[in-house]
């Protein structure tokens, strides 16, 4: 265990719960003992561990810990005054190891670490990115209860729209990675008046709609007019903007699918000045993903149906 002057943790926690309601002088105290002691305790933390080195018998743990405690609230505070005031919601699932049958929720999970999946437990994380201070925040972690019912993708949006409107207070900006560029999911994240900041997969397929008339021939309209090459991008569907050697700014009228091979952003957004989004946006990405960037990658700046921006960088 871990000693240090505690004064500074207590008041930091006190000024934090005083702004969350329903919270008695009882309830307090124990909530100030017991996360001073999730930061003190090394290894393994369970109701045993807390009675050791707490001041409370297990008991005690047990019956206040079936009581429910808004964390998401709570880091909300805690975010809200100790951040610079800029940030953006990250949502990302993580792979916890389980064995066994009988324990809610156990399944077949993807395992990044791993790189495949694997039999255990996942739950979603919830963090509040602080963009100038390169830092996140977390705000709350929940457990992936998915049914046959429903696709894991409703399953992750609907934790989005449970809590929209704590997240929102934060910040209506979501960043996710390139599984989570699915039409279903970025509908009702859209829904829950916030932005979806993410990537679209390294297999995904950028082609031009056909905007030529209908002849009155027989069979199905015409739907797409080739692929789109980043490199040798069709200028008629495309309109100049601004630019220099490092960036170019580009509106496109209208595509929907993605290039293969290249790393390319995308937004919801749809109000933000074009030129000022890569600043706003695309830097949170490129730190975010830093460890996956390659040299001279373009990404992309989408809105919810066109593509407007490009951006040439080159990492350190």
């Amino acid at each position: 265990m871990i000693i240090r002057e505690q004064k500074p943790y207590k008041e930091h926690i006190s000024s934090t719960i005083d702004k969350l309601p329903n919270i008695n002088q009882w309830r307090r105290l124990f909530l100030i003992e017991t996360l001073i002691l999730f930061m003190s305790i090394r290894g393994r933390i369970n109701f045993l561990q807390l009675a050791r080195y707490g001041k409370h018998k297990e008991q005690r743990y047990r019956q206040q810990f079936e009581k429910p405690f808004d964390f998401l609230s709570f880091n909300k505070e805690f975010t809200l005054s100790q951040g610079s005031g800029r940030y953006a919601i990250a949502f990302d699932p993580s792979y916890v190891s389980k064995s066994g049958k009988k324990t809610p929720g156990v399944g077949w999970y993807w395992s990044g670490c791993a790189n495949r999946a694997k039999w255990g437990l996942e739950i979603g994380g919830l963090a509040a990115i602080d963009i100038d201070n390169h830092t996140a925040f977390h705000l709350e972690a929940v457990q992936t209860l998915n049914s046959d019912d429903q696709s894991l993708s409703d399953w992750y949006a609907g934790v989005i729209s449970e809590r929209k409107d704590t997240l929102t207070s934060i910040s209506k900006y979501m960043v996710a990675e390139a599984w989570f560029s699915k039409r279903s999911f970025a509908d009702q994240v859209i829904q829950s008046d916030m932005h979806l900041i993410s990537r679209l997969r390294d297999d995904a397929d950028l082609r031009y709609l056909c905007k030529e008339l209908s002849i009155g021939k027989r069979g199905r309209p015409r739907k797409y007019t080739g692929k789109i090459i980043i490199n040798d991008i069709d200028k008629d569907c495309f309109r100049f903007i601004s630019g220099n050697e490092e960036k170019r700014y580009l509106q496109l009228r209208s595509i929907l699918k993605p290039s293969n091979g290249i790393s390319c952003w995308f937004t919801s957004h749809t109000s933000k000045p074009v030129e000022k989004i890569p600043t706003s946006f695309t830097s949170v990405l490129m730190w975010i993903w830093s460890q996956r960037m390659y040299n001279n990658i373009i990404t992309a700046v989408f809105r919810s149906s066109s593509f407007i921006g490009m951006e040439n960088n080159t990492p350190d």
